[in-house]
């Protein structure tokens, strides 16, 4: 009887002693939902045609191995090899990248 009741007290302290300690976790957990919220990062805008836009759009038409040879304040101009041979393709400095001639 005296080992029953010894084991009983044992189980009945071990109980009010981790009574407080799961009140305090569950106390130290943040209360608050994490939420990502999207961030959204200020991009400059576009004022011209980059040289890669100019590249793509070359690919785009025909020419092989596109290379730039000339950007000007008004025209990116790009030279490839088509069918043909060699050939050459301006585009107009502008956001969009216009084709001005070929």
């Amino acid at each position: 009887m005296s080992h029953f009741l010894a084991k009983a007290w044992l189980a009945a302290l071990l109980a009010l002693s981790s009574i407080p300690f799961a009140g305090s976790a569950a106390f130290a957990a943040p209360q608050t939902d994490f939420v990502v919220k999207a961030q959204y990062y200020h991009r400059p805008p576009v004022r011209g045609c980059s040289p890669m836009q100019a590249i793509r759009k070359a690919r785009y038409s025909g020419l092989r191995d596109v290379r730039i040879s000339k950007i000007t304040p008004r025209r990116v101009v790009v030279t490839g090899r088509d069918r043909r041979g060699w050939d050459r393709m301006a585009f107009a400095n502008v956001r969009g990248c216009p084709l001005m001639y070929r």
